[in-house]
């Protein structure tokens, strides 16, 4: 019996309109460097000043969990951006959805660099922040299934794991960019001011990536397989309605898969510099560090597993990166909690360079396959978002949590963090589906059970 899905060469693959691949990519990965620049800038200030600046004063710990649940009301949103964006991109196409997106999620980050402190306007500080919040989640939930999905789209059957693992080199890239700015500005400033005022310089800088991001995106033609489609009529009325009459089983098991990509990215990343800086004492400075290290060494890996991928299939390197971190949860906590740089780098590199990098770059092939053209876009955001929510979004809040539920120390979160890879692990073992590029046959088009 088929599966259903099965490679399918494109028309003139790469190109289309004049359009080469590889600018695509650009576009594509610039859109996702802005998603996670604005992520991580915010986790960040959020662990470091944001508890002070738009938060009433008082406990650290209980000010740290109310600048980490505005950072999940952008989760939050993600899910409706999806769905509304990832309607328009499956009727409209992608390009359109995509330069929307970009300015949605720029403008946010601009903003929060402008807006007064709690001392300044009191309680709408908080509520201005949420409501910027949620406008950039709606934005970023329609941002990555697009920027995915015009890699994929126009690359060759047989390197879709390669490229598309291009596009996610802007996630470590938006860790680099902030960071570094944060690292920079921590050590060059007089003492207390950037916790005074230089946090927003680089909120406000976000305005170049910006700017250029929507240049490029307009330079960019619309995917080929999306105008074949609405050549040949394919286009539905409303997608969301055909994915969850027909696809729900593998909606529901990829949001699993993604949980722990998401999740143990902001274990590394988010959570542990809090933990070190906040429950330990030890300086900002070598944490921010360990992750800019990290960060440059998975913008190196990335692509190797996506090439990898392409060669012994997505759903083996995507298993391979959860089970080593199943491995890594205890020894990478050991290492971190010594303060030691070097120990700090290494076990933080471990994490996002070899454990995540290898489920990340596996991923966007696995999880775009899935579905066909006429609900792709909608399908692939669903996955994403509602998984990076459960994941990603809930990691700071939980992992804070487990943290004072175990007195400062981290052995419930590395219960967390193991329970969640191994619960992927099973999740991303049913994808079969997501191995090769979508045919439409009889079976896909039928309903399914899981």
């Amino acid at each position: 019996m088929t599966t259903g899905y099965e490679e399918v060469p494109m028309t003139a693959p790469g190109k289309a309109d004049g359009t080469p691949v590889k600018r695509v990519v650009w576009a594509s990965a610039l859109g996702t460097t802005v998603e996670y620049y604005d992520f991580t800038l915010y986790a960040t200030t959020a662990a470091l000043v944001f508890n002070k600046i738009f938060f009433p004063a008082g406990n650290a710990i209980v000010g740290t969990l109310a600048a980490f649940a505005t950072f999940f009301v952008g989760y939050l949103a993600r899910p409706l951006g999806g769905l509304v964006f990832g309607h328009y991109g499956d009727k409209l196409g992608r390009k359109t959805v995509l330069i929307t997106t970009m300015i949605l999620m720029g403008g946010g980050t601009f903003a929060v660099g402008l807006l007064p402190s709690y001392e300044t306007i009191g309680i709408w500080a908080p509520i201005l922040l949420v409501v910027i919040r949620l406008l950039q989640g709606v934005g970023m939930g329609g941002e990555y299934g697009g920027g995915v999905l015009m890699a994929l789209e126009y690359s060759p059957a047989k390197k879709q794991g390669f490229y598309t693992s291009l596009v996610h080199i802007g996630t470590p890239a938006g860790v680099l960019l902030p960071v570094g700015l944060v690292t920079l500005l921590d050590a060059a400033l007089p003492e207390g001011a950037y916790e005074s005022w230089a946090w927003r310089l680089p909120f406000l800088a976000s305005i170049v990536l910006i700017l250029l991001g929507v240049y490029i995106r307009t330079r960019v033609s619309e995917s080929p397989e999306f105008v074949k489609a609405r050549a040949e009529r394919e286009v539905r009325t409303l997608p969301v309605k055909e994915l969850f009459g027909n696809h729900a089983g593998r909606v529901v098991l990829s949001i699993i898969a993604k949980i722990a990509e998401s999740g143990l990215f902001n274990v590394y990343y988010v959570v542990a510099i809090a933990y070190v800086t906040t429950e330990l004492g030890h300086p900002r400075g070598p944490a921010l560090l360990a992750v800019l290290v990290a960060c440059a060494v998975e913008c190196l890996t990335l692509p190797l597993f996506g090439a990898l991928s392409d060669r012994i299939g997505r759903r083996k390197v995507y298993i391979g990166g959860a089970l080593f971190q199943v491995v890594l949860a205890i020894p990478f906590f050991l290492m971190i909690a010594t303060g030691n740089l070097p120990l700090m780098i290494l076990a933080t590199t471990l994490g996002l360079g070899i454990g995540h990098g290898a489920m990340y770059g596996a991923q966007a092939a696995l999880f775009a396959n899935l579905y066909p053209v006429a609900v792709r876009y909608t399908g692939l955001s669903v996955t994403q978002q509602v998984g990076a929510t459960l994941g990603g979004g809930l990691a700071p809040l939980l992992g804070t949590a487990l943290l004072a539920a175990g007195g400062g120390h981290w052995t419930w979160l590395v219960v967390y963090a193991i329970g969640i890879a191994v619960l992927s692990s099973l999740a991303a073992s049913r994808l079969k589906w997501g191995e090769a590029r979508y045919s439409p046959t009889a079976e896909n088009l039928s309903k399914e059970n899981v």
